[in-house]
């Protein structure tokens, strides 16, 4: 099994009190897998629907961010491998 990957940075490095900071965070895990599951259902005659396909990600990730300042993260944007978190300085 592959240990999943984080980078995190900020753009700038130094912030003034009070100016919005953003934190992106790239990241993934080389063994998660797409799993498709299709169905068929079928009545006691023989009768069939058309099947239906889903796509499910087995153990995805999940980021989250907390820092030793008790300041507050919310999620601005994650895509399954970029994340974006946005605070106050």
């Amino acid at each position: 099994m592959a240990a999943p990957t984080a980078n995190a940075s900020m753009n700038p490095t130094t912030y003034s009190p009070g100016e919005q900071m953003l934190l992106t965070v790239n990241y993934g895990d080389a063994d998660h897998q797409r799993l498709t599951v299709t169905v068929t259902v079928a009545d006691a005659q023989g009768n069939r629907s058309a099947p239906v396909s889903v796509t499910a990600v087995i153990d995805p990730l999940t980021v989250t961010v907390a820092d030793d300042s008790g300041r507050t993260w919310s999620r601005v944007s994650d895509n399954g491998a970029v994340a974006v978190f946005r605070a106050v300085a």
